[in-house]
């Protein structure tokens, strides 16, 4: 599924991802000031970020390595999407051999294997990660946005104290995330309004016969 345009995309910028200007090395510093909005405001321009990494990846004289960081880690808040992978790719070996991208590898994979309780451990565990997520304005809360989504497609109902361990959240904070989310918690059970992809379905089983099977089987009862 492509990705929809952001609606907060700038023309200039727009107009570097469909144009050749987006290999032109003069304009990497657009692209570099435009993610540092992305990283105040909350928001995340996925193509024009693989476009600063592709530009470093022609230019390697041009890699900044704290705009990389920034990358990664803005790729983080939109698990499931694969953004994230995708800028990995676009990484040579010794980059991501280095420490920062390896923590946030990790933290990746606590992520994608929906070990949410691991991550926050991880994550509060070392200081380096509130280092490395520190210029991204909301990181904590877009994880928790998408933990919760993780939860809505899964649960109709769930633990309460378990809910708080996947989004590192509790008492009051944790209701009022709860309320925002138009759930309900009573008895130390959160209820979460059936959809589409928490809603159990019937599964029919059927069992394909060939002709030439069914003809076997006819011929045997027949014979007996």
């Amino acid at each position: 599924m492509a990705r929809s345009t952001p609606s907060t995309r700038p023309e200039v910028i727009q107009s570097l991802i469909d144009g050749v200007d987006r290999y032109n090395p003069d304009n990497v510093s657009i692209l570099e000031e435009y993610l540092a909005t992305q990283c105040a405001n909350k928001e995340c321009d996925a193509m024009a970020n693989l476009a600063i990494l592709k530009l470093y990846q022609f230019n390697a004289h041009l890699t900044n390595d704290q705009v990389v960081n920034n990358i990664l880690v803005k790729a983080l808040t939109t698990l499931p999407e694969p953004d994230f992978n995708l800028c990995l790719y676009l990484l040579n070996e010794q980059m991501v051999a280095e420490e920062p991208v390896v923590h946030l590898v990790a933290l990746q994979d606590l992520i994608e294997q929906a070990r949410f309780a691991e991550f926050w451990r991880v994550y509060e565990g070392d200081d380096i990660y509130k280092e490395l997520t520190s210029e991204v304005v909301g990181f904590e809360d877009s994880i928790r946005a998408n933990i919760a989504n993780a939860v809505a497609m899964t649960f109709q109902s769930i633990e309460t104290e378990n809910l708080g361990s996947y989004l590192h959240l509790k008492g009051q904070a944790l209701s009022d995330f709860v309320k925002a989310q138009g759930w309900s918690e009573a008895n130390g059970v959160v209820s979460i309004p059936v959809n589409k992809d928490n809603e159990a379905k019937t599964t029919v089983l059927t069992e394909n016969i060939k002709f030439e099977q069914l003809t076997k089987i006819i011929g045997h009862s027949n014979d007996a």
